[in-house]
């Protein structure tokens, strides 16, 4: 399936809604940037909370797996909510959740625990799994379908701005806590430093639900169209049910293996640039240069929103899973400052596989597009599962070794990109 505007897109009357349609992707976009931004924020958590609680890598990506494992508890549910109230108030309603999972943030800081830090997380990313399935599919269908991932691609661009601006702000507001006097500290001090560490996320997250509450407020009173996304599904295959679409099911295993491996890699990166082997960084230090992963992502999309229009979606996959391929070999089998930059640079190459996979896979589904939706959320939970596998691998045969276990995911990718995306 090729992307070209040029060919596909129908002629609009004079009181064509697409003027319409700019307005709404123009908001949406704010959706893409804060989610980006929430879920980045995570890699700063992980060493933050890591050296707050004295956890093993493995006790720390419990960090990812609340996060990402609310996608599994709550997107089928949001799935069917968002198809009985709307894109719109389930955008609004995600805020809202969003909003009170960032101020639970507050009470977890002041009591210092962590199981509260994880409900914390748990809340906030149940509220960005709906913002998810609301948000995601509503891009797809404003516009033709043969420019949905290229619609995609852009706004996830913003996305992905937001996670290149994350970093920036948690070495800034969270890391800069925990660099604070640690060296000659007695016992008692040095419990009220983790006590002043801990309590370091309490202001970043009340700004982030007061922004999460204004944008509820704002999507609220906005007009946003009205799109029906019952349309006859083109004679691909039969079938009522979203499930019985093997390009959509195959596309969900893509989905969860896709964001496993970009969790695990971005979850590891501040800890992986502080080894002396590598970068020798500090925690604040390396945590700018995430900022590289991500920022790469973000150029990645915005060449990918223009570039396929034109070229064929699945090779373009398939092309940047192989080459992640190539770079995390080389990140493995190198060292210092060679190992750094080729996992920086897998943010690039990372850029276009989600928005991708996620127009690929809700191709054709017409009425189901909802069900879809939620079906590929589902499967966000790939990155509350395969941080845990890099965590236990990191904590066995070393940080550096456990880079082998993204692999594998990109393989497959690679596989959807060249046949397992086409409908039967």
């Amino acid at each position: 399936m090729t992307n070209n505007a040029a060919t596909t897109r129908p002629a609009s009357p004079a009181s064509s809604p697409a003027a319409n349609y700019q307005f709404a992707l123009v908001a949406l976009t704010s959706l893409f940037f804060m989610w980006g931004f929430i879920t980045c924020l995570n890699d700063i958590l992980v060493p933050h909370l890591k050296n707050v609680f004295q956890l093993n890598y493995t006790q720390s990506m419990l960090i990812q797996f609340c996060f990402f494992g609310a996608y599994f508890v709550a997107s089928l549910p949001a799935g069917a909510l968002v198809k009985r109230i709307g894109y719109k108030w389930g955008i609004v309603l995600g805020l809202v959740v969003a909003a009170i999972g960032c101020g639970l943030f507050i009470p977890a800081a002041s009591y210092r625990v962590y199981a509260l830090f994880l409900g914390a997380l748990f809340v906030l990313a149940s509220g960005i799994t709906l913002l998810q399935v609301a948000a995601n599919p509503y891009v797809t269908v404003l516009g033709p379908p043969d420019t949905a991932a290229s619609r995609l691609n852009l706004t996830q661009a913003f996305n992905s701005l937001g996670t290149t601006l994350a970093p920036m702000f948690g070495a800034f507001l969270i890391l800069s806590a925990a660099t604070a006097a640690v060296a000659g500290a007695t016992p008692e001090q040095l419990d009220a430093i983790k006590l002043a560490e801990a309590s370091a996320v309490k202001f970043p997250y009340m700004l982030l639900a007061i922004a999460f509450l204004l944008l509820a407020a704002l999507f609220a009173a906005l007009k946003l169209p009205e799109v029906d996304g019952s349309e006859d599904l083109e004679p691909i295959t039969g079938g009522g049910s979203a499930w019985q679409y093997r390009h959509l099911v195959l596309g969900a295993v893509g989905i969860f293996l896709y964001v496993g491996a970009e969790v695990s890699i971005g979850s590891f990166l501040v800890n992986f640039m502080s080894q002396p082997d590598i970068a020798g960084f500090s925690e604040a230090e390396a945590a700018h240069y995430v900022s590289y992963f991500w920022g790469g992502a973000m150029i990645g999309r915005f060449i990918g929103s223009a570039a396929m229009r034109y070229v064929d979606d699945g090779k373009a996959l398939a092309f940047n899973a192989v080459v992640v391929i190539a770079l995390l070999l080389l990140t493995v089998f190198s060292g210092g400052h060679v190992a750094m930059w080729s996992v920086l640079a897998v943010g690039l190459f990372n850029s276009i596989m989600f928005p991708t996979i996620f127009s690929l896979a809700l191709y054709g589904l017409g009425k189901y597009t909802s069900q879809g939706s939620g079906i590929l959320c589902l499967a966000i939970v790939g990155g509350a599962l395969l941080p845990l596998i890099q965590g236990g691998l990191a904590d066995t045969i070393g940080i550096h070794l456990a880079f082998l276990m993204p692999i594998v995911c990109y393989a497959y990718i690679a596989f959807y990109g060249l046949k397992g995306h086409r409908p039967t």
